[in-house]
Order: C-alpha cells, then structure tokens, then sequence
C-alpha cells in the first residue's frame, strides 16, 4: 500500500472523521487487520478560520504549502487537504510538491458525473457557497449548480463554526438542514453536495429526501482508492 498524507486540523473534528473513514476502508479491502500507512499533519485552525481578503488567504495558502512539503519529505506518495473551504488555496499547495493532490471537489464532480446528476445543490461554509473556486470543479462536469439562497448561507455559517466545529451536534441543526434539502429538492435539485467535512455530524446521510455527496467521504475513498493503487 501507498502512504498518503493529510492536512488536518481544519477542524480536527473533520480529520478524525478522515482517519476513521479511511481506515475502515482500508480494512474493508485489505483485511481486518489492516490500517492505512498514513501521515497527518495537524494544523491549529486558530489562525486559519473564516479567512478575509487576499492576504489572509495567501497566508494560509502558504501555511498549507509548507505542510505539504513537510509531508512529502516524510514519505507522503499523495496529499489530501482535510478541509473543503481550504482547497481555495489548492494551486498553491499543489505547486509546492512533487506528488499529486487529490482535489476534493473533483472527487466529488466525478462521481457525480457517473451518477447522472445534472442540477445540485451545494452546502457549505460561506466562500464554498458563494466563490467560484468550488463550484467551477462540478460545474466543469456539466452540473448545474442552484445559486446560493443568502438564508441559508448564513443559518450554515453559524451551524458550521459555532456548533458543528466545537462539537456540538444538535436536534435543532438537524431540523434546520433537513428543511433546507426539502426546499432545495422543491426548488429543483436533484442532489445535495455536502461541501463542509462537519456536515456529516447533522445530516443522515444515507437516509434523506434525496441523494447526499459526502464530500468527506468520497475523498476518504479517493485517497484509499490511491492508497491501494487503484
């Protein structure tokens, strides 16, 4: 197996739900007793939350660059960055290494794509609502993306920084996003792109109105997918 390096710490909630995803699904493919050979650096998000203007962003680019190098030196064949708001400074990153860096959103489109799904609606913090760097990667793959309804922006950038990242999983967020994805499937969406790793924590999956991208999770099995050399 290949060893694959993570950016974490964004929150470290969400990287722990990548070490589990990733590791079950190691062990579903090759055994039991397997884990997946695996290097986290763990970033603290204090200086990396809810980011504004152009120099902020270049800081934490830079930031999330060093690691990845430091990751690749360590023996990292492959990066992932563990946050979906984080990949706004993708390029960055990706130019700072020699090995590849599995793109969350394009992941995600692909999947997408071979599903059939043509009209989405994407979930999220503010700047994967509402910037293009996000949305351009489904959009690529002929999905047509429903724009962002302002309410709703704000209702989850409260959810995400002010419960979700903190731990909290609350009745009342479950309700609240359940009554987004009904009237998102009212207004003509086939699907629902969860673009935020701590969705997941409020939203049931696997069991909802419509069909729900995890995004944290098919990039858990991209990154296994590499891992195994598929």
């Amino acid at each position: 197996m290949r060893k694959i390096g993570l950016i974490g710490g964004m929150s470290w909630l969400s990287t722990r739900t990548y070490y589990e995803h990733i590791n079950r699904l190691v062990q579903a493919r090759a055994g039991r007793q397997a884990s997946a050979p695996l290097l986290i650096e763990s970033l603290d998000y204090t200086n990396l939350q809810r980011l504004q203007g152009a120099e902020e962003w270049t800081r934490a680019g830079t930031i999330l660059a060093d690691s990845a190098a430091r990751l690749e030196t360590a023996g990292a064949t492959a990066i992932l960055i563990g946050a979906n708001a984080m990949h706004k400074v993708y390029d960055q990153v990706a130019a700072a290494v020699g090995v590849p860096v599995l793109h969350i959103a394009e992941c995600v489109g692909e999947r997408m794509a071979r599903d059939g799904i043509k009209r989405a609606a994407l979930m999220g913090t503010r700047n994967v609502m509402v910037e293009s760097f996000y949305r351009k990667k489904l959009i690529a793959r002929d999905i047509e993306l429903l724009p962002p309804e302002m309410k709703f922006v704000e209702a989850l950038d409260r959810i995400i920084y002010d419960e979700l990242m903190l731990g909290k999983a609350t009745r009342q967020a479950e309700r609240e996003l359940k009554s987004m994805m009904v009237e998102l499937q009212r207004d003509g969406a086939q699907a629902v792109v969860l673009g935020c790793t701590e969705l997941e924590m409020v939203v049931d999956v696997d069991a909802n109105v419509m069909p729900i991208y995890d995004c944290t999770r098919i990039h858990a099995e991209a990154a296994v997918d590499w891992i195994c050399g598929d």
